[in-house]
């Protein structure tokens, strides 16, 4: 999101644009190019080390090169006890038995917030604003509010504490009752903070929220929440957006489309092909790319609603797959080695067949033009089919069924794979829904697709994000932006945004209903849309993904990111106003 952002903010701020964050030695190689410290802040940066914050100043190595401070804050944390007890002290946030996940944070932002005191000190003639993201800064939006620095502090907070926890324990926290009462309204936040021992993150949150200048949220659902957890409402929204000139036109798209379409095919005949064979020129790939969060993603209601499809394409006999891509990375072991087995004999298959290409592409030519019937034999030399025969043998298997799952998983009751046994997507041969859950992240090279997360997404035809707890979405843009037509819900910030836009007609990146309805309600409604999709012509897949490309479109930091402007601009105004 930053390094999306970052092209814009540079236009608007020029050099008067500085990035702040954490210095991790081996993290910085390739990503920062560390310079000189410009001799007008030695004697600040000297005076930083002193207080236990080294100071590396330089370039982040990205799109504009922006002016970037790294702190190495690591001997700060002598002072740990003294920075939290400040922050009871001043604050009431009650982090005496906190960890490592909320120290760290807490005086890395800390020592930002030194940083930025000092280096607002030396231009009083300048009005200056930060901007800090979620709790985990919140400590140096604290500091320069106790030491009265004059600078327009801006907060955001991109999902709350308590609002993720919650969501993470199946509580549908936006539904209303009969009378029309969010539940939110009955929750006691501070109470179920202590409970889940999450306390001292939603304390320092909500101070932040309130101690700023500007909060904002990045969704007005994101909002909402807030509002009832936190006890503000967000002065600006400021959603998340993607620049859309970093993603290929239209017509890239269409020709990689096909591209990385004819790559995952490839996958998918040493997938299936050694146990059974699929018509692969009529299967649809779906997929779904998320963190492994079983309700809050929807991954849940995915499974269930595959199961009711799989179900009603058999009884029709249907001619069609639809295989499912679940790149959802996990704790794995390894490949399976059946799958790397597969892999290798098709290779050797294959390799044949390419060292005899010239010759056989000259027969298909000739019978072509003499009007011949082409078979086999007129194809291949008796040589050439009995070795492809003899490696054919090796290639087929004798167990009825592919893996549901590509990996080893390290957790032999994996939900996923359960809720694939409860669903009977088993991957047998009559199942016109394949399931395949791919637990690693998609580098490009896996040694199994050898994809990158972008690339797999643009090979596939439909993207499934029906989240339970969302608070903005980028995947469905990132997936319009390829031109794949996908659905959010309208539980997430994205769902919500595009909802409201006038032109939007549900269709390209198509908005599930989630709020107030019930569990049943929802499968079926996702089941019914991967049916119509299922359905459709390739006319109308087409223009499903033009439409996809045109909504994503809207979320482009060239409309988004004057919101980020008046945001600032707004703090300034509060923190100058007198």
């Amino acid at each position: 999101m930053i390094t999306s952002k970052l092209p814009f903010a540079l236009k608007t701020h020029r050099n008067s644009y500085l990035l702040i964050g954490p210095y991790f030695h081996q993290r910085v190689k390739g990503v920062f190019e560390e310079t000189i410290i410009p001799d007008i802040y030695k004697q600040v940066c000297e005076e930083l080390r002193d207080s236990g914050i080294v100071v590396h100043y330089g370039r982040w190595l990205t799109e504009g090169n922006p002016y970037t401070i790294l702190l190495d804050f690591q001997p700060l944390f002598a002072r740990k006890n003294e920075i939290k007890g400040r922050l009871w002290d001043d604050f009431k946030i009650d982090s005496l038995n906190s960890g490592f996940d909320f120290d760290e944070p807490v005086i890395w932002s800390y020592a930002a917030g030194m940083v930025i005191e000092r280096f607002t000190n030396m231009m009083p003639d300048k009005k200056v604003s930060a901007i800090f993201h979620e709790w985990l800064s919140g400590a140096g939006l604290l500091y320069l509010k106790t030491q009265k620095v004059r600078i327009g502090k801006v907060f955001v907070t991109h999902a709350t504490v308590m609002g993720r926890s919650l969501a993470n324990a199946g509580h549908d926290m936006y539904r209303h009752d009969e009378k029309g009462k969010c539940l939110m309204q009955s929750i006691d936040f501070e109470r179920e903070a202590y409970n889940r021992q999450v306390h001292y993150k939603h304390q320092l949150e909500k101070v932040s929220a309130h101690a700023a200048d500007v909060f904002s949220t990045v969704s007005e659902i994101t909002g909402m929440e807030a509002e009832h957890i936190l006890g503000k409402k967000p002065d600006i929204l400021l959603p998340n957006g993607l620049d859309i000139n970093n993603f290929p036109s239209i017509e890239e798209n269409s020709i990689m489309h096909r591209f990385f379409r004819d790559k995952i095919l490839h996958f998918l005949l040493y997938y299936f092909f050694p146990y059974y064979n699929i018509d692969i020129e009529k299967t649809l790939v779906y997929f779904t790319a998320a963190r492994y969060e079983l309700h809050d993603k929807g991954i849940d209601t995915i499974i269930r609603a595959l199961g009711k499809l799989n179900e009603t394409l058999k009884r029709e006999k249907s001619k069609k797959n639809i295989v499912v891509f679940f790149w959802i990375p996990s704790a794995v072991r390894g490949i399976k080695p059946e799958i790397m087995e597969n892999k290798m004999f098709f290779n050797d298959i294959e390799n044949s067949i390419k060292e005899n290409s010239e010759e056989i592409i000259m027969k298909l030519i000739s019978t072509v033009l003499a009007d011949n019937t082409v078979t086999k034999e007129t194809l291949f030399t008796s040589q050439l089919l009995s070795e492809i025969k003899s490696k054919m043998l090796r290639f087929k298997r004798d167990s009825p069924m592919p893996p549901v799952c590509t990996h080893d998983l390290s957790d032999p009751y994996d939900p996923i794979t359960r809720m694939f046994a409860e669903e009977g997507l088993d991957n047998s041969e009559d199942d016109k829904v394949k399931v395949i859950f791919y637990p690693t992240y998609l580098t490009g090279a896996d040694g199994l697709l050898d994809l990158t997360h972008y690339e797999a997404m643009q090979g596939s035809h439909f993207g499934m994000f029906p989240s339970f707890y969302e608070p903005w979405g980028y995947t469905p843009v990132e997936a319009g932006a390829l031109g794949v037509a996908s659905v959010t819900s309208d539980l997430s910030g994205f769902g919500k945004y595009i909802m409201k836009q006038p032109s939007y007609t549900n269709s390209g990146i198509f908005t599930l209903e989630r709020n107030d309805k019930s569990e049943e309600y929802v499968i079926d409604s996702l089941f019914r849309l991967m049916y119509y999709f299922s359905k459709l012509p390739k006319k109308k897949r087409i223009e499903n993904k033009l439409e996809a490309r045109r909504l994503a479109s809207l979320a482009d930091w060239a409309i988004l990111s004057d919101n980020y402007v008046a945001a600032q601009n707004l703090a300034i105004t509060k923190a100058y106003s007198d």
